[in-house]
């Protein structure tokens, strides 16, 4: 489970930047919380980022994307402890590019997170490729201290007391994080659960993802699919997965077939034949199920492409209901649809806002935050899209003046 991310120096966030997966003290949509019995503290199942394009909503989920991706696409390479889900590639990590400074200065990533029992603080930065500075501390959920794993500052590595007298090789390549390191050359249990967090996480981007893999579609869940299908009323009531052999010899998928049945007679149709919402909504649904039976995290730039209002709507209730929810799985997505930011499908401090400065600098702010001119706070009872669309929440989508073309003869 994610509890916060914060980072600094990412693309266009300039400044120390907190994404925050902590439920405030608000009343509304209370049992939809992630919550663990042993220290009471709760968590957001979901979280959606609103704003105007270019204004850093994507760069959120890529700084996040980027994190996960460092630590886990080594052990995607090396096939250990890894899932592959759809997401098995290296993110490029870029600064702050629109000042003097921050194009020579590090980049940081700090993330809080729950797994098995343990609440972890790791924390790596890096310059160049290279890792600067990593951290990893442990504490189990309920408890009072927390205890190192180990610390990195350039080449010198210091071992807490769980791992000092089981390593003595202390060298690890500059490019790569201590943290992967250790769960590729070693079988500590402490390591183990932490990385099993990151190999958990999926991340979807549509601008360059191909979201049909054969992993997304296991046949243990073929079931659950095929219903989802019928609920959200697209009669497909079969598909079927066709496979060839790659250049290195390997099994890949190569297309899909659904199957529809009309008037008691079945016809077989090529996926490319459906439209674009049906193929989008089947090649998320499966990923939504694996993040739902891992307790994953899943992030979707523009999950509402494509999806009607209602799919949409649909995909979020799957995270905020906890009677399906059961593993504690945690949606972050970017959206432009406002007919979904409404007081009965979002709590207040699930609803955050990308904004850019005249410096070039994003900076978020959740619906919480804001206040109105007497100090106050927006009501849960607001109607939140119609006061976005008039500007009230600073994150207007569109020009506050039409600009006057002037074309040429």
């Amino acid at each position: 489970m994610l509890c916060q991310f914060i980072f600094k120096n990412f693309k266009s966030y300039r400044d120390e930047t907190v994404m925050d997966m902590q439920a405030t003290n608000v009343d509304e949509h209370s049992s939809s919380l992630l919550t663990n019995e042993k220290d009471n503290k709760a968590f957001l199942p979901v979280s959606v980022i609103y704003g105007p394009n270019a204004g850093g909503k994507s760069g959120i989920l890529e700084a996040l994307a980027v994190l996960i991706s460092i630590v886990k696409y080594p052990i995607d390479l090396m096939n250990l402890k890894s899932q592959n889900l759809a997401n098995g590639r290296y993110l490029q990590c870029y600064p702050f590019a629109f000042d003097s400074e921050s194009p020579n200065s590090p980049i940081e990533f700090t993330i809080f997170f729950r797994n098995k029992g343990i609440e972890f603080k790791y924390s790596i930065t890096l310059h160049n490729g290279n890792v600067v500075s990593e951290s990893l501390y442990k504490k189990n959920i309920g408890g009072k201290k927390s205890a190192t794993v180990f610390e990195r500052n350039s080449n010198e590595i210091v071992l807490g007391t769980i791992l000092r007298k089981k390593i003595n090789n202390l060298d690890v390549n500059a490019q790569m994080p201590y943290i992967t390191f250790l769960a590729i050359n070693h079988n500590f249990e402490v390591i183990n659960t932490a990385v099993d967090w990151f190999t958990k996480c999926i991340i979807l981007n549509y601008s360059y993802a191909d979201t049909y893999n054969e992993i997304n579609f296991i046949a243990s869940m073929k079931k659950t699919l095929l219903q989802i299908l019928q609920e959200v009323d697209i009669p497909i009531n079969d598909y079927l997965l066709d496979f060839k052999n790659d250049d290195k010899g390997n099994k890949v998928l190569d297309s899909i077939r659904v199957i529809r049945k009309m008037d008691g007679i079945e016809y077989t149709l090529d996926m490319l034949q459906e439209s674009g919402g049906t193929k989008k909504l089947f090649g998320l649904l499966p990923l939504v199920l694996l993040s739902l039976a891992n307790g994953g995290l899943l992030l979707a730039d523009e999950l509402d492409a494509n999806l009607h209002p209602k799919l949409l709507r649909y995909i979020i209730k799957l995270f905020t209901n906890n009677a399906v929810n059961i593993n504690n799985a945690q949606l972050i997505f970017t959206s432009h649809d406002v007919t979904t930011m409404k007081n009965d499908i979002f709590r207040r401090d699930e609803i955050w806002f990308a904004v850019k400065d005249t410096d070039g600098a994003s900076a978020i702010y959740s619906l919480y935050e804001i206040r109105n001119e007497d100090g106050s706070r927006i009501k849960s009872s607001s109607p939140y899209d119609k006061q976005y669309m008039d500007g009230r929440y600073g994150a207007d989508p569109y020009l506050s003046e039409m600009i006057n073309i002037q074309w040429d003869d």
